[in-house]
């Protein structure tokens, strides 16, 4: 299984959009959020939504620093928030010491 907390742990991104992502998190519906980021009529659980979401994450970040003008920094804050309210609903692992 991946690790998507520490896959998502490990992104660099500049603090302004990290910030708006957080700030979004109180307004995030999943249902409706996710069907209309991820284009599709039913909503799956965290487990397949992370990569879709890491994907398109990836996809905006790579137009964003090719400076390509198609880039939109409002899908990639609202994917961005979608990241996290999902990282959320994942069970968290125990962490027991070796």
């Amino acid at each position: 299984m991946t690790d998507f907390r520490t896959l998502l742990a490990d992104l660099r991104r500049p603090a302004l959009l990290l910030r708006a992502a957080r700030l979004g998190l109180e307004d995030f519906q999943r249902d409706r959020d996710l069907r209309r980021l991820l284009r599709q009529e039913t909503v799956s659980g965290p487990e397949k939504t992370l990569p879709r979401l890491i994907q398109a994450e990836e996809q905006l970040e790579e137009v964003r620093r090719a400076g390509d003008a198609s880039y939109s920094l409002n899908r990639h804050v609202e994917v961005l928030i979608a990241l996290m309210a999902e990282l959320r609903l994942l069970p968290r692992q125990n962490q027991s010491a070796c």
